[in-house]
C-alpha cells in the first residue's frame, strides 16, 4: 500500500530549515564582520604594536659613564673598551659541559667560575652573564672560530670603569659595582623614568662621589631597533638612538696633594682633611690604608675581599667620612670659645695648674703631674693646659657645653656632598638618655663632663667636622657646608655648572673673641707644642696638637705606649689653618696610635701647608722621615710639585693632566654593541 506524502507540508519545512539555516549563516557572517571590525578598527593601534613587537626588538644601549677629574684636569675616573665572553643559562643545553668547553678555547680560571655562579644566583636565566672579561684579540678569534658549537655564547663589546691612580683617593672616589638583588629591589621604587633609565645597566656607584652623583654620571640610556627571525635571532638593524654619555665631573680636590698626603702617612693608619675656608671646597679628604676601587669594577675575587674585610688596619673604611674619634687638646680652643661665648671664663681669669684636678674621689692628672703652674686662656691653649679644661668643663656643664659646639658642627652630619657621613658623638644628658637602655646607664654623673673638657670620654667625631668646625672658628663664624665637586660639564652641550657650597647662617661669634683664640694658636707654632714642627715656616700658621687616648687608662696607672699593642696607643691629632690673618686652608689630620700630636700629625700638616702656599713637594729624605713619624720641620731641598711623577715610574706628571680632551672625546663616542636580543668608632 502506497504513503501519500503532503508536497506542501514538506516543502513548507524545507523552506523553513532554508530559512533557519540562512538566518544563521548571515548571523555567523555579523559576527564575524563584527570581530573582525573590532580587531581592524577598536583594537588596530594594539595589534599593530604586537606585531610589530613580534617582528622587531629594542635593545638598550647603555650610556657612557661620565669622567671624574680633579680641579687641575687630572683623570680620576675614566672608561675603557673591551671584549667579554657571555652565556645566556635559558639557550645553553648542558651550562657545565658549555663551561668545560670553553675552556679548552679561552682561559677560564676557578675565580671567573666562581663569579659567574654568584651572577647566576642573583640573576634570571635569561640574562647575559659574563664567564671571562678583558679577551685578547687572539682569544676572541679562537672563540668566534668556534662559535657555532656554543649556542648562547658570544662576544660582545662593553666599557669597564677604570681608575688610572689606582689606590689614590679611592675612598673620596668610591668605585661601581654590579648591582646586587637588595638594589634591584630598591629601584623598583624609582620613577619609572628613572627606572627605564637604567634598563640594560648593570653597574651602579657604589660608595663616595661614584654613589653620590651616580645620577649625574650615569647619562641617558638610548636604544636600537633590530628586525628578528621567529626564533628571536636579529636579522638587521632597524633604526637606532644614541646614548647620552655621562656628565664629566670635576673636583675640588687637588689629586697631587691627595696623592702626598697619602705618601706620608706611609704605612700608618688616618685620616686628613684640607679645606678652603673662604668657601667649603674640600681640597684632599685623605683616609688610610686606601684600597684599589679597580678590584671592584669587574668583581672582587674571595681572596681580596677577605683581605680587605678582614684586615686589621680596616681599609675599607672611611676614617675622614666615617671614622669618630676623641678629638683630645685639639678641642680646647673651641672649650675657650665657648666659655668666651657665654661669659663663664674671661680671656684674663687664671687658674693654677698644679698637674692634677681632683673631683670627688678622682684625681684628673695632667702633663706628667709636672703642672704649668698660673695659665689663662691664651697661654693654656699654647702650653695645652688640661687642668685649664678640666674646671672649665666643671663650670660649664654637658648641656651648655652640648650647646655651645652642636653649632659648630660637632655630633652632626656637615653636609657634605658624600653618602654615609657618621653624625658622631656630642654627649648630653638627653643624649645619654637615649643612647642607653638600663635606667642605671642613662644617668650623667657629674664625673663624666670632667674629661669632656680635654676632649675625652663620650666626645667621638669624624675628621671631616674637626675640619669644619676649625674652619667655621677661623673664619669668624660663617660656615660652608663642605663640597668635593665644584663643577658639572654637559659633555653634548659643553656647557659648565658651577656648584657653589652652601653657606649658612653665620655664628654670632665676636670678633675679639676670635682674634684672642686665632692668636692663642699661633702661638702654639711660635712658643707651644708644635714650635719645632713649623720653624723656619715663611708664613703665619695656627695651631693645635692633640693626643686622644684610644683605651682608657686607671687612675693609679701611667700611660706606657711601649706596654700596649701598637693598635691600643694614644692617637695623634693636629688642626691648623695658614696663613694669617686671613686664612685660605684649613687642615685637620689624624694618625692612629702614633702618639703625641707634634710627633705625627703636625710635620704632615706642615707639609700640606708648605705645598698649597709655597708650591713645595718635600724632599725623598723629607718624606721617608715623615712616613716614620721622625720629621719636625721640612728637611733637604723641596721638590716642584710638577718634577714629581703622580705614578711610579712615571717621568714627569704632565702626561695625566693632558689626558682629558682626548679621554673625554673617546668616552662621548658609544661602545660597539652586537645585534642581540636582550630579553665606628674606630680603634
Amino acid at each position: 500500500m502506497s504513503e501519500l506524502k503532503d508536497l506542501e507540508n514538506e516543502l513548507g519545512r524545507f523552506r523553513l530549515r532554508l530559512v533557519a539555516a540562512g538566518v544563521f549563516v548571515l548571523l555567523a557572517f555579523a559576527l564575524l564582520g563584527a570581530r573582525l571590525a573590532y580587531l581592524q578598527v577598536q583594537r588596530h593601534e594594539d595589534l599593530a604594536a604586537q606585531a610589530e613587537s613580534n617582528r622587531t626588538a629594542v635593545l638598550p644601549i647603555v650610556p657612557n659613564r661620565g669622567l671624574i677629574l680633579d680641579r687641575n684636569g687630572v683623570v680620576l675616573a675614566t672608561n675603557y673598551s673591551a671584549y667579554t665572553l657571555e652565556i645566556t643559562p635559558s639557550l645553553a643545553a648542558d651550562l657545565d659541559a658549555t663551561i668545560d668547553a670553553l675552556a679548552d678555547i679561552v682561559d677560564i680560571a676557578p675565580r671567573d667560575r666562581k663569579r659567574f655562579k654568584r651572577l647566576q644566583d642573583e640573576g634570571k636565566s635569561f640574562e647575559s652573564l659574563p664567564i671571562r672579561t678583558k679577551l685578547s684579540d687572539e682569544e676572541v678569534a679562537r672563540f668566534m672560530a668556534q662559535r657555532f658549537r656554543f649556542p648562547g655564547v658570544e662576544v660582545k663589546a662593553r666599557l669597564f670603569r677604570s681608575y688610572p691612580l689606582g689606590e689614590t683617593g679611592s675612598h673620596l672616589l668610591g668605585y661601581i659595582g654590579r648591582i646586587n638583588q637588595a638594589e634591584k629591589q630598591k629601584m623598583e621604587d624609582w620613577p619609572d623614568e628613572d627606572l627605564a633609565n637604567y634598563k640594560g645597566t648593570e653597574y651602579i656607584g657604589k660608595l663616595g662621589v661614584e654613589q653620590s652623583y651616580e645620577t649625574e654620571l650615569h647619562g641617558l640610556t638610548g636604544f636600537e631597533r633590530v628586525e628578528t627571525s621567529a626564533g628571536g635571532r636579529a636579522l638587521r638593524r632597524l633604526n637606532s638612538h644614541a646614548p647620552t654619555p655621562g656628565n664629566t665631573l670635576t673636583l675640588s680636590i687637588d689629586i697631587r696633594l691627595q696623592a702626598m698626603v697619602e705618601d706620608l702617612f706611609g704605612d700608618r693608619r688616618g685620616a686628613l682633611v684640607a679645606i678652603d675656608p673662604r668657601s667649603g671646597e674640600v681640597l684632599a679628604f685623605v683616609s688610610k690604608p686606601t684600597f684599589d676601587p679597580n678590584l671592584f669594577v669587574d668583581g672582587i675575587d674571595f681572596d681580596s675581599w677577605r683581605e680587605l674585610n678582614e684586615s686589621i688596619d680596616k681599609p675599607l673604611l672611611n676614617r675622614a667620612l666615617r671614622g669618630t674619634y676623641p678629638p683630645g687638646s685639639t678641642y680646647k680652643p673651641f672649650m675657650a670659645l665657648a666659655a668666651l661665648n657665654t661669659g663663664k671664663r674671661g680671656p684674663n681669669q687664671v687658674i693654677m695648674d698644679g698637674g692634677s684636678f681632683a673631683f670627688g674621689n678622682h684625681v684628673f692628672r695632667s702633663h706628667g703631674d709636672k703642672g704649668l703652674g698660673p695659665v689663662d686662656m691664651t697661654r693654656s691653649i699654647v702650653k695645652s693646659s688640661n687642668v685649664y679644661y678640666y674646671s672649665l668643663a666643671n663650670e660649664l656643664g654637658v648641656d651648655l657645653m652640648h650647646d655651645q659646639m652642636l653649632p659648630l658642627g660637632f655630633g652632626r652630619k656637615t653636609g657634605i656632598d658624600l653618602q654615609n657621613e657618621s653624625t658622631g658623638i656630642l654627649p648630653s644628658t638627653e643624649w645619654k638618655r637615649r643612647y642607653y637602655k638600663r635606667p642605671e646607664q642613662q644617668k650623667w654623673y657629674a664625673g663624666e663632663t670632667i674629661s669632656l673638657g680635654i676632649g675625652q670620654g663620650y666626645n667621638a667625631f669624624t675628621p671631616l667636622q674637626l675640619a669644619s668646625a676649625t674652619a667655621t672658628l677661623v673664619s669668624g663664624g660663617q660656615r660652608f657646608k663642605p663640597r668635593l665637586v665644584r663643577e658639572i660639564e654637559d659633555v653634548v652641550t659643553h656647557d659648565k655648572r658651577r656648584l657653589a657650597s652652601d653657606a649658612l647662617e653665620p655664628l654670632p661669634y665676636r670678633p675679639e673673641h676670635i682674634e684672642l683664640i686665632l692668636r692663642a694658636m699661633y702661638g702654639v707654632t711660635q712658643e707651644g707644642t708644635s714650635t719645632r714642627v713649623f720653624m723656619g715656616a715663611p708664613y703665619k700658621s695656627a695651631g693645635k696638637t692633640g693626643t686622644a687616648q684610644a683605651v682608657g687608662v686607671k687612675a693609679n696607672q701611667k700611660y706606657d705606649a711601649s706596654k700596649l699593642e701598637e693598635h691600643k696607643r694614644d692617637h695623634s691629632l693636629y688642626i691648623a689653618a695658614a696663613p694669617l690673618p686671613n686664612p685660605t686652608l684649613v687642615v685637620a689630620v689624624i694618625v692612629e696610635n702614633a702618639g703625641f700630636g707634634a710627633a705625627a700629625a703636625a710635620p704632615i700638616a706642615r707639609r700640606v701647608f708648605d705645598f698649597v702656599l709655597l708650591g713645595h713637594y718635600p724632599s725623598e729624605d723629607d718624606m721617608a722621615a715623615t712616613r716614620k713619624g721622625q720629621s719636625a720641620a721640612p728637611t733637604g731641598t723641596p721638590r716642584r710639585i710638577d718634577d714629581v711623577p703622580l705614578l711610579p715610574g712615571q717621568a714627569s706628571a704632565a702626561p695625566l693632566a693632558a689626558a682629558p680632551a682626548s679621554v673625554a672625546s673617546a668616552s662621548a663616542a658609544a661602545p660597539p654593541a652586537p645585534l642581540r636580543l636582550a630579553a665606628a668608632r674606630t680603634p
